[in-house]
This record gives structure tokens, C-alpha cells and sequence, in this order.
């Protein structure tokens, strides 16, 4: 049986009054805007405000510098919260104008809006935490602080070392352009370093004593290119070249590399693509009498949805409402939204499975209704390795103008914005809310558990990372 709940405007005043140290610490670690397995500024402002809180923080999770976690409270069930706070690098941009204006040029910037997330979810732990306190409930609340999930896939590489193994659910969000729960099976992937080691020699005088290192590169991608018609039509393959050889043209290019990024629905599909993928690249190198070396820099797995706890968040954002916005709000978002094309606002609307109409206002002042389907997704998160593990529940939070994309200037303009604050706090009390049901109703978190099994036929997990392959900042000490 549920258990009385703690009232839904008694759980909203406490996230409300806890609320202004937490949009500090999000405007804060905004301006911080540190990249992928590098936030030690960022997390050292999350940790400070735990420990304020009375959370017991452990460092140097899964040996990752930047990774932690903080506990709270004692005994079952034990919920983890997902933070975040990395940046995107070249998105420097100022906050509240409606035009691309870098703080810098070429420095970094929150175009995923990775500040808001982590100090949503810490003011969703917290809340949680004070409500169980209050009614005397068993429970351990855990935020967990994720670095790298921006191309580094943090939460995979503590996924390996076991550090959600012994909790019973998850909870996250992400800033967003609605509020809506967030049901979609993003793409597993493997991302790919491939490195060509040719011979230099002078391009005009004796180019035939040459092996170019970048003609094996540009081969490479000619097979990839090819290979597409060839893939499934649900898989993506993405590539950059990271080192072109020099700026030489006279000089055969002894040393070259191409980073992939390679996407399939589950990991299966996307390993199988990746071998594929590779064969391109053991063929570019016996075509040019060059050495390839591969390092795998990272992966993740698919996200397997939870429709039991999917359908309880629902339930709990429906009875919150939309967030307070004001007409200054409402004026900043049609001003942002006058930088997007026609297409910007309807793709970033289909994206999250909006009606067409969502995009007739600036803000979105409701909440989408979800019938316990989800959408495939074309993107990527390293929650996918978590939900492969627990239960994992998480939501949109309403934090920017409709129509913005991802990784854009205009995501980060919007950042330290007031109806940012206000999306935050909105999925905070979502993440709170859920939460404590789970706690409260051992039914329904025996249901997602089932559904988990159920979804994974049983399996346990396996991380796509093979085990040999380290996160970035410990290859760095080698």
C-alpha cells in the first residue's frame, strides 16, 4: 500500500525556500564553464553547499578526480539523484542578451545548460532528504556528482567501477525547452580514436619515399562515407580530424588521427558498426603503406525507459503546474527566439515530442501529456548506463525560450536567466516529489524494478568500456 505522502505544497515551499543558494551556485558554476573531467571549481561549489547541508561527501569516485558522491540519512530504500556540470567547449557567451556575444571568443560555455542540472538535482536530494526527516522515514538520499558527460561518459566509467550497485532507483532531469517527463531510448555509442603513423619525406622532391598519414585518413572517411548507405538507416556516424599532420603542404604528413563518435540504438548495433568502421581504417592504412593505432576513448549504453516511475512523475508535474512566469520572462524568450529560424523552433519541438501548437508561445506553461510510450532518441547520455543498472526516472525541465537547441549560444545566453531559475526549481520539486513516492510506496518501487528485469531480459550489466580503457585524467598521469 502507498503511504500517506507529504503534501505536494508543503514539499514545493521547502524546494522554494531552499531554493536561492542553489540558483547561486548554477549562476556560479556557469561562469566557472570548466569542460569535460576538469570541474574542479564546479564541484567543489556543489560539495561546499552539501556539506552546508549536512551531506557525508566522498571523493575521487570510481578514481575520477572530478567524481563524487554525498549521502544523507540512513537505511532503505536508497535513491541516487544524477547531477552534472560540464561545459561545451567554444560556446562562451553572455548571459541575459539576445544576440551572439562570447565572453571570450573560443573559450567555454554551458550550451547544455549541465549548471542548472546538477544544482536542480542537489536542491531535489536535499528537499527530499528534510521531508523524510521530517516524517521520521527510513531512507538514504545519494547525489551523485557526474563529470564528463559531455563526449567523456562519465557515469559510464563509475558505472564500471560499481558505484550504483547498491542503490535501489535513480532520479535526474534536463534543462529543456518543456516540462515533461523524459522518455526516450537515447543511442549507445562508442567513440574512437584513430591514429596513422606514415613516413615524412619532401612532397615535390621525393614523395614516393612518403606515406602520408593524412592521405590514410581522408581514405578512411571516404570508406566510412561510403559505408553509410550500407548501415542501419537508425544508426549515426560522426567523425573530426584532430591532427591533420601540420601545416606543411610540401611535407608528406607522417603522423595523422580521426576522432569518431558511432551510434546504434543499443550497444549491440553500435559495436557492430564500430567493427565496421574499423575495417575502414585497417584498409586506409594497408592502402597507404601506413601503422594505425586505435584507442577507444569512451562509450555508453542506451537508456532503457521505466514506465512505472515515468507515469508517478507525471502524475507529480501535473499537480505542480507551470512555473510562475512573468512577462519579463515571457519578453526575454521572444527576443532569444527571434535569433531562431522557423526550422530551429519546429525541430527543437519535435525533439521532445511537443504538438506543433507548444511552439506558439515563447514559454511553455503547461506540462506535456505522456500515455506511458517513449520516443526513440537519436542522442546520447551516459544515464543510459545507470538506467541499464536501476530504475531511472527523469523529466524536462522548462528552462529555456521554445525553440532552443542544444549547444547553441543561445542556450547559454539563457542560462543565469530568471525563468531558468524558475524551470530548475519546477523539476526539482518533480525530482523531490517522485522521489518520496518512491520511498513512501514499496509497490510501486517493486514494480520498476520488475519492469527493468523485465526490459533487460534478466541480464546483468555489462559497460561497453572495455577494461582496460581509463578515463581521460588518469591516461593523462601514465
Amino acid at each position: 500500500m502507498r503511504n500517506e505522502p507529504i503534501a505536494l505544497s508543503t514539499l514545493s515551499a521547502s524546494v522554494d525556500s531552499k531554493s536561492p543558494a542553489f540558483t547561486a551556485v548554477a549562476d556560479r558554476i556557469w561562469e566557472h564553464a570548466e569542460l569535460r573531467f576538469e570541474e574542479h571549481r564546479s564541484i567543489e561549489e556543489q560539495i561546499a553547499l552539501l556539506e552546508a547541508e549536512g551531506f557525508r561527501v566522498t571523493r575521487n569516485l570510481g578514481g575520477i578526480p572530478t567524481a563524487f558522491v554525498a549521502e544523507s540519512g540512513s537505511g532503505g530504500p536508497v535513491l541516487g539523484f544524477l547531477g552534472e556540470f560540464d561545459a561545451l567547449a567554444g560556446l562562451s557567451q553572455e548571459a541575459g542578451v539576445t544576440e551572439p556575444r562570447p565572453v571570450k571568443p573560443g573559450a567555454t560555455g554551458h550550451g547544455c545548460g549541465h549548471n542548472l542540472l546538477g544544482a536542480g538535482a542537489m536542491l531535489a536530494a536535499v528537499a527530499a532528504r528534510d521531508a523524510l526527516a521530517e516524517q521520521g522515514l527510513p531512507g538514504t538520499v545519494r547525489y551523485y556528482g557526474c563529470p564528463g558527460e559531455e563526449g567523456g561518459s562519465g557515469k559510464t566509467f563509475m558505472a564500471r567501477a560499481g558505484v550504483f550497485n547498491d542503490i535501489d532507483a535513480a532520479v535526474s532531469w534536463h534543462p529543456g525547452v518543456v516540462s515533461a517527463v523524459n522518455s526516450s531510448r537515447s543511442m549507445a555509442n562508442f567513440q574512437v580514436c584513430f591514429r596513422f603513423k606514415g613516413r615524412a619525406s619532401h612532397a615535390a622532391g621525393s614523395p614516393w619515399l612518403g606515406r602520408s598519414a593524412l592521405d590514410a585518413v581522408e581514405i578512411m572517411n571516404v570508406g566510412v562515407n561510403y559505408l553509410r548507405e550500407h548501415m542501419p538507416l537508425d544508426c549515426r556516424v560522426h567523425y573530426a580530424i584532430t591532427n591533420s599532420g601540420g601545416n606543411s603542404p610540401n611535407v608528406v604528413q607522417a603522423d595523422a588521427e580521426v576522432l569518431y563518435l558511432i551510434r546504434g540504438p543499443r550497444v549491440k548495433e553500435a559495436k557492430a558498426l564500430f567493427e565496421r568502421v574499423k575495417a575502414c581504417a585497417e584498409g586506409a592504412a594497408i592502402m597507404t603503406g601506413t601503422r594505425m593505432e586505435m584507442e577507444i576513448d569512451k562509450a555508453c549504453s542506451d537508456t532503457i525507459p521505466n514506465t512505472a516511475l515515468e507515469m508517478r512523475m507525471f502524475e507529480n508535474l501535473s499537480n505542480l503546474g507551470a512555473p510562475a512566469f512573468d512577462e519579463a520572462d515571457r519578453a526575454f524568450a521572444a527576443e532569444i527566439r527571434r535569433s531562431l529560424s522557423e526550422e530551429d523552433i519546429a525541430d527543437s519541438i519535435n525533439a521532445v515530442g511537443a504538438p506543433e501548437e507548444v511552439g506558439a508561445q515563447p514559454l511553455h506553461e503547461g506540462v506535456l501529456h505522456f500515455d506511458g510510450n517513449s520516443r526513440p532518441g537519436t542522442g546520447s547520455t551516459d544515464v543510459g548506463d545507470v538506467s541499464q543498472i536501476v530504475p531511472t526516472v527523469q523529466c524536462w525541465g522548462p528552462t529555456w525560450a521554445v525553440g532552443t537547441p542544444f549547444h547553441t549560444w543561445q542556450a547559454v545566453a539563457q542560462g543565469k536567466s530568471p525563468s531558468a531559475h524558475k524551470g530548475m526549481i519546477l523539476a526539482a520539486k518533480g525530482m523531490a516529489a517522485t522521489a518520496l513516492d518512491i520511498f513512501q510506496d514499496a509497490e510501486l518501487l517493486a514494480r520498476a524494478k520488475a519492469e527493468l528485469k523485465q526490459r533487460t531480459g534478466g541480464k546483468p550489466y555489462a559497460c561497453p568500456i572495455p577494461d582496460d580503457v581509463l578515463p581521460p585524467p588518469l591516461r593523462k598521469r601514465r
